[in-house]
């Protein structure tokens, strides 16, 4: 079964499902199919973080497809320019891409198909098209101006005939001669699959699409260099984990903001969030609250634990966890308080206030060159599970790389140019990233992948889902449905990193007394329309009975099986 943000990538991994392949080959060409039906949410030169479990060899596994600072990407650099913020678009702010990477390891370590086969969807939707969706059309028109003036080799690709209209047949035959000539090149190196999937990469990092970025960025003052692309390979990492009654729930580690979700477990573990009424005051002040602590930590200490110490046992330590939950109290604390792990001192960057709505939520809100994510999970008939989260290279991040129908991401936006930092700039360093895909097993057994797009709500809807379904009782889909609320307390992983202390957006779904409570507590609340946060799937082994489930929100979701 495959669930996933948009009804093309999943019908893209289902297709691979009926023809043999495993849930891994499903997911490398759902996750194709991605880049060419939402550009606006994530592209061939973004980022993908990907969890797995592993059926024949009972182990959950982590694929780093976040691809790190170029070597020319100092701090003395962006001072020597008078940028003392990384700006959220432009070549500036672009990292190496991982995404193509990280799908090439899936596919060869995990998977039974060849490069072709994976391809073959997402060539076809970028060569023969497919119908926009609205938001599409819609952030291409708020970037139209910037196109035209500016981003020409953009505009070339999306204002041929004008700002396209939802529902228009869309192609993007650079996009699909970039796939085609990879195909072409890794055939053409051999006939056996591992040695075409090696091939595939190289023609990416260390071939034709390289050379293309590298002069890109040396036209256009970017710090991506063709070394850069040469010298990183995606690889494979541990999961971090922690327990919540009956499950056991893994995660990513402290590159993403993936520890925050167990640090927020860890710390409801001591309330008794069965006994609270769904959708209460209670239930939501405590989600809240503890949210609060957990991402007030996630500021004081994550990063890429190859450049930095991160103490994620002590983080996720009982005992610290308890100490840390006596700060919840009945009132709404306006206060970004993290704690001492292991005795450190935290170390807070400075608080900028003021609009920090979730980056590309239906709502509309953010920047015009802000995107968003897209998301992807898959289980088949062996019970092998993945769950990823792509991301980056919008189509709004910066003008499209000439030849290649693609542009580059902007994740570099959040490092800190502050060496103190555990998020700070450094060369060759991963930046702390939002995406998160989750996975769980119940009772020892594997059972669940899930996520969503929505920056530094992923962590807080996810979990919302987790709570509803492993407390509440709701299925998949149920969990998924339920009001969705987060809080927008600390700073921002997006540019210009402001917070909002205090603040929580709640669906108007939510009970209106709920909310006046909520008030009376001291919390900001600010009602958002129905059905607008979050864009959750998830997909299940229950014994032998297989679940998927998608969000209605945004009308594009989809779960597919049979």
């Amino acid at each position: 079964m495959v669930a996933s943000t948009h009804w093309l990538a999943s019908a893209a991994g289902m297709a691979i499902l009926e023809r043999g392949g495993n849930a891994y080959d499903a997911a490398v060409a759902a996750g194709f199919a991605l880049q060419v039906v939402e550009p606006h949410l994530n592209g061939p030169g973004g980022e993908v973080p990907i969890i797995g479990y592993g059926a024949d060899r009972d182990e959950v596994f982590v694929v780093d497809g976040q691809g790190p600072a170029p070597r020319a990407a100092t701090i003395d650099h962006f001072r020597s320019l008078g940028i003392e913020m990384i700006p959220g678009a432009g070549v500036l702010a672009a990292c190496v891409p991982g995404a193509f990477g990280a799908w090439m390891l899936l596919l060869g370590e995990f998977g039974t198909m060849r490069v072709r086969d994976v391809l073959e969807t997402a060539i076809s939707f970028a060569r023969s098209g497919f119908p926009l969706v609205a938001r599409i059309s819609a952030t291409i028109a708020e970037v139209e101006g910037l196109f035209r003036s500016a981003w020409p080799t953009s505009a070339e690709i999306y204002l041929a005939g004008g700002v396209p209209a939802p529902g228009t047949i869309f192609r993007n035959e650079a996009l699909a001669a970039t796939f085609e000539r990879i195909v072409a090149e890794a055939e053409a190196a051999s006939n056996e699959r591992d040695e075409q999937i090696e091939a595939a990469r190289r023609a990416y990092y260390e071939g034709f699409v390289a050379e293309a970025i590298d002069g890109f960025c040396r036209s256009a003052e970017g710090l991506v260099t063709g070394d850069d692309l040469a010298g990183w390979r995606s690889s494979r990492e541990r999961p971090v984990a922690t327990t919540y009654g009956d499950y056991e729930v893994f995660k990513c580690g402290p590159w993403t903001q993936g520890p925050v979700f167990l640090q927020q477990l860890a710390l409801l573990a001591g309330f008794d969030l069965r006994s609270m009424t769904h959708g209460s005051a209670d239930h939501i002040h405590t989600v809240i609250e503890c949210a609060k602590l957990a991402f007030a930590d996630r500021e004081s200490f994550y990063g890429d634990p190859r450049f930095v110490d991160v103490p994620v046992d002590e983080l996720l330590d009982p005992i610290y966890a308890k100490k840390r939950r006596a700060l919840v109290g009945d009132a709404a604390s306006f206060e970004l308080h993290p704690g001492s792990p292991g005795g450190r001192e935290p170390l807070l960057p400075p608080l900028r206030t003021g609009s920090s709505t979730t980056p590309g939520h239906l709502a509309g809100t953010g920047e015009p060159t802000r995107g968003d994510t897209c998301h992807v999970d898959v289980v088949d008939r062996w019970g092998n599970m993945v769950a990823a989260t792509p991301s980056g290279g919008w189509l709004q991040s910066s003008p499209a790389v000439p030849g290649l129908g693609f542009c580059l991401g902007t994740r570099a936006q959040m490092f800190w140019l502050d060496e103190r930092f555990p998020n700070s700039l450094a060369p060759g360093k991963r930046p702390r990233t939002t995406l998160t895909p989750s996975f769980a097993k119940r009772d020892g057994k594997p059972y669940m992948a899930f996520g969503t797009p929505g920056g530094d709500s992923q962590d807080q809807w996810s979990l919302n889902f987790f709570l509803n379904h492993a407390d509440f009782g709701m299925n998949l889909q149920e969990a998924i449905d339920a009001p969705m609320f987060h809080t927008n307390h600390f700073p921002s992983s997006f540019y210009p990193r402001a917070a909002a202390p205090g603040q929580i957006e709640v669906e108007s779904r939510v009970d209106d007394e709920v909310l006046a409570e909520l008030g009376r507590r001291g919390h900001d609340v600010v009602v958002v329309a129905p059905w607008s946060l979050g864009r959750l799937s998830a997909v299940a082994r229950d014994g032998n009975v297989l679940k998927a489930a998608a969000n209605p929100r945004g009308m594009q979701g989809y779960a597919i099986g049979r």
